[in-house]
């Protein structure tokens, strides 16, 4: 597919209905990020551990189902999984404002949806990453991808700025209504998807744990795929620790309303976006491997700037560093992202993007957990301190690996089997 249109993908019918079923499926999941904390923050008085563990919950999936789901999902169309998975999880969202309604919402209810809700957002992830490649062509994955992240990115600042007036206007609980459409939504678009992937040919003897396995070699003996699900796994480690207590210092140190803090939350988003606008040129001026490295080399060491403020303008500043980590964050995913699909064979992606879901976001349960427990023990500004430092130090993975030289994505035919990997 090649699509010579400053638009360029957007031209397609089919790529327009999957970027405008993302943009509604990340706004609603952006709003999440604000109310679901807020629930139980505000609405049921948790402490910071249970606001830990609510974290947690969110992000269990890939621990539970990381590594089958990519087995599953190689067996089945991936449209189909994506469309099911949307109608599900607006379902789940759903039962939080009629158990509040109801007088029967609690923060085990809190932990049960964020549990339910997580382990359906595995799934999904891993056939939309799949999906991408079939839908718009190995050729196109640079532009699709960046694509896809600005609508994510205008998601980032949408979401927050609508979350944090609805939030005060209707209430933490309610406001998830929007989430819930938002998803419904989403499924209803990507049903008009006309491009579908022919139904995988079953194996004679299909074999769940040998399936596994065979993503799981894939992956790890590939160098590059290796440092790539290493880095992410130390820093979304210390990244959610940090997001954590993020919002429990910012509005109980800080003494920031809702609106503030979705007005902080939505300049992450317009870091994002800018990333997003970005990430095609500067990959091709610094080079598809290094900017892998360099952009959270440069951008994380600002994160410390938020436990340095105080109640005032030093607050708005710290916000700024927020910003450009997002920028950062979105330059590195597009291109690794990118390189990820460009290094695996079709019949392998869905048990790359599980592996390495299952590596680089297994930790994250964790990190909810340690900064709820950093939280209680040491206190949210302190937690903010340690988060920083180990988002920084993930560079080093990134750094001893052939990445380090990578100008741009390889050129050799895709290997056919996980015996035939590339070799840097």
């Amino acid at each position: 597919m090649s699509i010579p249109s400053r638009l360029g993908l957007l031209r397609d019918p089919d790529f327009g209905r999957l970027f405008a079923a993302t943009a509604l499926g990340q706004l609603g999941d952006r709003i999440i990020f604000l109310a679901l904390p807020l629930v139980a923050i505000v609405a049921l008085n948790a402490d910071e551990f249970q606001v830990g563990l609510l974290a947690a919950m969110t992000t269990a999936g890939s621990l539970l189902v990381g590594l089958p789901a990519g087995a599953w999902v190689d067996r089945m169309r991936k449209r189909s999984v994506m469309i099911s998975i949307d109608f599900a999880r607006a379902v789940a969202l759903l039962t939080i404002p009629v158990a509040w309604w109801s007088e029967l919402l609690t923060i085990w209810w809190l932990y049960a949806v964020a549990l339910v809700h997580g382990v359906l957002t595995v799934f999904f992830d891993v056939a939309y990453v799949s999906y991408l490649p079939h839908l718009v062509g190995r050729g196109n994955l640079v532009e699709g991808n960046s694509k896809l992240s600005a609508i994510r990115s205008v998601a980032s600042i949408g979401g927050p700025g609508m979350a944090g007036p609805l939030v005060g206007w209707l209430g933490a609980p309610v406001t998830l209504l929007v989430s819930s459409a938002g998803m419904a939504i989403s499924g209803l678009l990507a049903t008009g998807i006309r491009k579908r992937e022919q139904k995988p040919e079953p194996s004679e003897h299909p074999q769940l744990l040998r399936e596994i396995k065979e993503g799981l070699k894939f992956v790890l003996k590939h160098p590059v795929l290796r440092a790539i699900i290493l880095g992410d796994a130390i820093f979304n480690l210390f990244l959610v620790m940090y997001q954590t207590m993020l919002l429990v210092f910012l509005e109980r140190e800080i003494n920031l309303e809702s609106f503030g803090i979705g007005l902080i939350l939505s300049g992450m988003g317009c870091g994002a976006l800018l990333g997003a606008l970005w990430a095609t040129r500067v990959s091709k001026r610094v080079g598809q491997g290094p900017v892998i490295w360099l952009a959270p080399l440069v951008t994380c060491p600002l994160t410390v700037l938020m436990p340095l403020a105080h109640p005032g303008w030093s607050v708005y500043v710290a916000a700024l560093g927020l910003a450009t980590l997002s920028l950062g964050g979105v330059i590195r995913f597009v291109a690794q992202s990118s390189l990820q699909q460009t290094l695996t064979p079709d019949r392998l992606l869905g048990r790359m993007s599980a592996t390495a879901r299952f590596v680089s976001w297994g930790g994250i349960p964790l990190g909810g957990l340690l900064g709820g427990a950093s939280g209680s023990v040491f206190g949210a500004k302190a937690t903010l301190w340690i988060g920083a430092a180990g988002m920084t130090l993930s560079t080093i993975p990134y750094f001893l690996s052939p990445l380090r030289s990578m100008r741009g994505l390889p050129r050799k035919e895709i290997p056919s089997s996980c015996a035939e990997v590339y070799d840097g």
